[in-house]
């Protein structure tokens, strides 16, 4: 992996929330991962036996990457100057298996599944959903 220094002059972060990540300086591997089951009803209601992330496929299935091309030839960089040099960066926020990075870095992996559930009524009451029963 290439060394690098990394100066940073100010950085101004808000807001750094739920696996985000602020890196500065170089890595070998930065890892993030995130599940997030978000129900909205009209009703405060709670059922107790919610938030079971095993009763939704969508976050135990696996997410298909693609094979990576075949290497390219090889290409001999000359960095004349070794340093990364940053003046001001403003960032509102990072959130969610974002990573903010200034370096170098070998192997990125972000993951962030996001189920997103409306329960509202019509003319009946509410009632708890069988995808919430834990069996």
């Amino acid at each position: 992996m290439w060394k690098r220094n990394s100066f940073v002059q100010f950085i101004d972060v808000k807001s750094l929330i739920l696996t985000g990540i602020l890196e500065i300086g170089d890595s070998v591997q930065l890892r993030a991962n995130h599940n997030i089951l978000a129900v909205q009803r009209k009703q405060e209601i709670e059922f107790g036996n919610e938030g079971n992330f095993q009763a939704f496929p969508i976050f135990s299935e696996p997410i298909p990457i693609p094979p990576l091309p075949e290497p390219p030839p090889l290409i001999r960089k000359y960095n004349e100057s070794p340093n990364i040099r940053v003046g001001q960066i403003h960032v509102e926020g990072i959130s969610t298996s974002a990573i903010m990075h200034i370096g170098s870095t070998n192997d990125v992996y972000l993951e962030s599944r996001v189920l997103h559930i409306r329960q509202l009524p019509g003319k009946e009451e509410i009632e708890p959903l069988s995808l919430f029963t834990v069996r």
